[in-house]
């Protein structure tokens, strides 16, 4: 492979495309969608989210220390663009795409009825970068629609349809799995278990 070089740039995609709820302490409610958040810690389990300081969300976010995170579906892609380019200082977000509040369970800050999986976080820190602040924060609880979930409790993200961000377009997340975590190393005998009882 050839490669071009470019100067340092944010260069990190696809990234996960989230729709972020916050209140402020007036009850404004605002959305907004977020591309530059991901995993931070496993215990406890906590998240990184990138906001502009000039975004209303982050000043919501800031004085109230709480938010949700809302991951939404390929048919939302167009809300979830809208909420990204529209501000919430002139125009109500949540009313013009028809979005429902449901109540969350720890956080006072509601949760998008509309997404599949949400997730009620608190902050711990906020650090200055430059154009954006890192907001660090733990996730609370974490709500997944049923139909997600198989008999054994399983979770399958991968039938909820979400959507991906990169450079600048939206992309359907891939239903169908390349393979499992350490499925390089596993020794072919349980791989040939595994494939009986897929056969049965």
């Amino acid at each position: 492979m050839t490669k071009k070089t470019f100067k340092g740039s944010v260069m990190l995609n696809p990234v996960p495309v989230v729709l972020i709820t916050s209140m402020n302490s007036n009850g404004n409610i605002n959305v907004f969608t977020v591309g530059w958040i991901g995993t931070a810690c496993t215990k406890p389990p906590m998240i990184t989210v990138a906001i502009r300081p000039e975004r209303l969300s982050y000043e919501y976010i800031k004085e109230s220390g709480e938010f949700v995170v809302n991951l939404p579906t390929r048919s939302q892609t167009k809300k979830v663009d809208y909420c990204g380019v529209r501000s919430g200082r002139r125009t109500d977000k949540i009313s013009d795409m028809g979005f429902s509040l449901e109540e969350s369970e720890v956080v006072s800050v509601p949760m998008l009825k509309d997404c599949p999986i949400a997730m009620e976080c608190k902050v711990k820190s906020i650090i200055p970068l430059g154009t954006h602040d890192l907001f660090l924060a733990e996730i609370l609880s974490v709500h997944v629609e049923e139909n997600l979930i198989d008999s054994n409790g399983k979770i399958h993200l991968e039938k909820a349809d979400l959507i991906t961000y990169s450079h600048g377009e939206y992309y359907p997340l891939a239903s169908i799995s390349l393979g499992k975590f350490g499925y390089s190393v596993q020794k072919k005998v349980e791989r040939k278990k595994i494939n009986k009882k897929k056969d049965r």
